[in-house]
């Protein structure tokens, strides 16, 4: 790239940031128009598209048992699976959300937005690196049953991620409504799994035993994170929640060194100088991704387009 090419991509990239910046401040204030504007008419809202809408309800229940799946498929791998071996295979939910996006979406990526893909994943994973750690802890482990758990979680990452963007940018319902309705089912998925695990001590105990102000706010920081990653969804892609996940790892990290003190290593660097050129490479082609395309074109064009 030439550098008269360079400020012209970078303003290109400035002016499509404002763009999508002020479509979710206009998206956020419509909402609050026909949803939260007073109290009745975020009941008769509710009432409508969640009480009244039970095939909706149905579709949104999709995404919720694969995601409950998929958490239950990264327990069962990390059990079987030495800690790096699981966290290495773990990344691969990067490129299967592109795929997805790709085949369910009928979108194109270019080979350098490919390229900055897999470039995030190896950059994720030596960010993440840890050396592994003798112990006194013999544990049986399959890896073989590891192995299929982590194949398994990662599909229905990529999956239920793109399933869920196509429910929200297919038609004009709320953002906040579509996360009601997914998660209320989330909730009864859950709820069926915590009495089956810990039902007796729950009866003895009550259900709310061991809850501290710290973790109220752990929960309420996990919501606020959950919305918000709606909102990238909606607005982007989840191809992009990916590159925002992994530029949230890497400031995660720097806050452990100047909070505790943790040691930087050369891998951290690597992976983060990878993680930061693939978030630029993959800005860089001015390419619409943030709706869903009509046309269908064929899966060569998809996976390898231009």
């Amino acid at each position: 790239m030439t550098q008269e090419a360079v400020p012209g991509a970078l303003r290109s990239a400035r002016e499509g940031g404002a763009r999508q910046f002020r479509a979710v401040l206009s998206g956020n204030h419509g909402c609050r128009e026909r949803e939260t504007g007073n109290l009745g008419r975020f009941k008769a809202s509710l009432r409508e598209n969640v009480l009244g809408s039970p095939k909706e309800l149905m579709k949104l229940s999709v995404p919720s048992l694969v995601y409950a799946v998929q958490n239950n498929m990264a327990f069962l791998a990390l059990s079987n699976l030495d800690a790096a071996v699981y966290q290495v295979t773990y990344q691969l939910k990067i490129p299967c959300t592109a795929l997805c996006t790709v085949l369910m979406l009928n979108r194109t990526l270019s080979r350098l937005q490919w390229i900055s893909v897999f470039m995030l994943c190896g950059g994720v994973v030596l960010v993440q690196w840890r050396p592994a750690q003798a112990t006194g802890v013999v544990v049986e482990q399959n890896p073989l049953l590891g192995f299929g758990a982590i194949a398994v979680a990662v599909l229905c990452s990529g999956f239920a991620g793109v399933y869920f963007e196509k429910v929200l940018k297919s038609s004009d319902t709320s953002l906040w409504v579509r996360n009601i309705q997914m998660y209320l089912s989330g909730i009864v998925v859950t709820l069926v799994g915590v009495y089956l695990s810990d039902g007796a001590e729950i009866k003895e105990k009550g259900f709310f035993y061991g809850y501290t102000y710290y973790v109220w706010l752990v929960i309420f920081l996990a919501s606020v994170g959950g919305l918000y990653t709606s909102v990238v969804v909606k607005y982007t892609d989840n191809i992009m929640k990916g590159f925002s996940a992994a530029a949230a790892i890497v400031l995660s990290t720097i806050a452990s060194v100047m909070l505790f003190g943790l040691q930087i290593t050369l891998t951290f660097a690597l992976g983060t100088l990878l993680v930061c050129v693939s978030i630029y490479l993959y800005g860089l082609p001015r390419q619409d991704t943030t709706s869903i395309q009509q046309g269908e074109p064929t899966s060569k064009e998809r996976v390898g387009g231009v």
